[in-house]
């Protein structure tokens, strides 16, 4: 299948949202409302996928300026929410999306980050991002943004990242 990637507007924003409808999860409501005011105001970049006749596939989101404290000091973009409808993995959509990022921040950057939760429903993206040459920052895994240290317990769940950089 062929896909199409490019940033989306405004006008996006309802067919971006509805497309998630229906699967068993869904974007707090005005997610890509924020996602449009933040890249209007050149805090993000955002790129969608769609099919040739216009179906949504995914999304991304380009952090320029990103919270995590490693990416912030090294001034590392990060990408952040990636996300590929169920029907669509596979088909390398997710790697489009990972590939028009990268060169977009390789005009600007000499690296980008991005960081993945520790459990198996994140094993695709994590083989993949390590396949494309991510390696760990060196920092250690992180639980709600704060540093996770040796002995602590936390919860395996969303919330608990690595963090990885590649070099551009």
């Amino acid at each position: 299948m062929e896909f199409h990637v490019r940033t989306p507007g405004r006008e996006d924003i309802d067919w971006m949202t509805s497309s998630f409808d229906g699967m068993g999860f869904s974007k707090p409501e005005g997610h890509f409302d924020r996602y449009m005011e933040e890249q209007t105001a050149g805090l993000i970049t955002v790129f969608c996928a769609e099919t040739r006749e216009g179906e949504y596939v995914g999304h991304l989101k380009l952090v320029w300026n990103p919270d995590y404290f490693y990416f912030r000091e090294h001034d590392i973009p990060e990408i952040q929410d990636l996300n590929v409808l169920p029907q669509y993995r596979r088909m390398k959509a997710g790697t489009m999306l990972v590939e028009r990022a990268e060169e977009t921040v390789k005009a600007k950057r000499s690296r980008v980050g991005i960081g993945f939760a520790l459990y198996s429903d994140y094993g695709p993206a994590q083989r993949m991002y390590v396949r494309r040459g991510y390696v760990p920052d060196g920092q250690g895994v992180f639980y709600r943004n704060l540093k996770v240290a040796p002995g602590e317990n936390v919860s395996v769940d969303d919330d608990l990242v690595l963090f990885l950089v590649k070099d551009l």
